[in-house]
């Protein structure tokens, strides 16, 4: 399903209907892949321009990073039905012999661990977009300096919104070190990106209105 050559209305038409697909998953990408495009629209007004040229390799490499991860989370958005659709499948195996039943169990456990990659990706894109908003906002141009903050907003949003899509699978899951692994990294994530995203808001807040 190729929910992003829909337009944004149909996407939210789409989201908000009793269809199975998108769900919160892809609304989570999607909000990541906006978050990237925020922070990636202040290098483009930054790159170019001479009273900026002596970041200018920090700006492109910033905008390399953001443009990577920005497509990336395209294709989640899309991934994320997908993926949610082979979880439905495998449920609807059929379940009459033991032999069945067998199949449909290990069906059904690859099934959640392929949807809960999905935003675990969502997560680590994001937390690589975190990573890049404090330089940014220091280095950008500051006549874009609250699209740095809206940026980081989405992006935090979208890391919590994706972390909850992982739990809600790994509560399914029955493989223990799969489990462990993931909220592990979940962890890991949100210490690194919670204290990046508020330093860059505070940032941005401390230039919009000064004490």
């Amino acid at each position: 399903m190729q929910l992003t050559e829909d337009t944004v209305r149909q996407y939210t038409e789409r989201l908000a209907s009793d269809e199975p697909t998108p769900g919160g998953g892809s609304a989570a990408a999607l909000a990541g892949a906006l978050a990237t495009a925020s922070a990636a629209m202040v290098a483009s007004f930054t790159v170019g321009r001479e009273k900026f040229a002596e970041v200018e390799e920090d700006i492109q490499r910033m905008l390399s990073t953001l443009d990577e991860q920005r497509e990336q989370l395209l294709q989640l958005t899309d991934a994320d039905a997908e993926a949610y659709g082979k979880v439905g499948a495998a449920y609807g195996l059929p379940k009459q012999t033991d032999e069945e039943k067998q199949a449909r169990r290990a069906a059904i456990q690859e099934a959640l661990k392929t949807a809960a990659e999905v935003p675990m990706g969502v997560a680590e894109a994001c937390a690589q977009t975190m990573a890049v908003l404090g330089e940014l906002a220091h280095k950008g141009n500051p006549n874009l300096i609250s699209d740095v903050g809206v940026a980081a907003q989405l992006a935090l949003a979208a890391l919590r919104c994706a972390r909850l899509n992982v739990e809600v699978n790994l509560a399914f899951i029955k493989d223990e070190d799969y489990i462990d692994r993931k909220r592990q990294l979940l962890h890991q994530l949100m210490t690194q990106s919670e204290p990046a995203a508020q330093a860059a808001v505070d940032y941005v807040r401390n230039k919009i209105q000064p004490e």
